[in-house]
């Protein structure tokens, strides 16, 4: 398996922007959170998976925010796992806000689930991307392309909780 780095810095990123965010803190309440002085520019690059964060530094980072290193490690893996598995990470709360039509059913399906007290994030497997795309009329690569840029907000808009979605599914 080979690690496609600019991937990987951005999963990173995402991964200590959610856990910024879910403690509600701020760039700058973060680095005041900090053994070492750094920019907020820096933890923004951080963030964005611009630049490269080393070993010592993301240990820093993670135990200001009272995380173990190796926990938000394993979500990073596993959310670049589930893409070399040919898996799609997709948080359903996105489908519902979403207006593509050709999406319809597939927002239909998302609003029944979280209405009925289901899981808000679903992993969907090949076959049933493929199964969907039918029931959306699209193609399956069309589908997967679409469910990604749900999820993957341009960073300038980028919700506060950050992107919920892996941008995974290989053939």
């Amino acid at each position: 398996m080979l690690i496609e780095t600019d991937r990987y810095q951005q999963v990173l990123g995402e991964e200590l922007r959610k856990l910024r965010t879910a403690r509600g803190w701020t760039r700058k309440e973060l680095n005041e959170r900090l053994q070492s002085g750094i920019s907020l520019q820096t933890l923004a690059t951080y963030e964005l998976g611009t630049r490269q964060c080393s070993v010592v530094r993301l240990a820093e980072l993670c135990l200001a925010m009272e995380e173990l290193p190796q926990d938000l490690l394993a979500r990073v893996h596993r959310r670049l796992f589930a893409e070399h598995q040919g898996r799609l990470k997709v948080h359903l709360d996105d489908v519902v806000a979403d207006d593509q039509p050709e999406l319809l059913p597939l927002r239909r399906w998302a609003r029944g689930r979280l209405a009925e007290g289901g899981a808000a994030e679903v992993q969907f497997d090949r076959t049933t991307l493929e199964q969907l795309a039918a029931l959306c009329e699209l193609g399956t690569e069309e589908l997967v392309t679409r469910l990604r840029r749900l999820s993957t907000p341009a960073p300038q808009t980028a919700r506060a909780g950050g992107s919920h979605a892996d941008r995974a599914c290989g053939s």
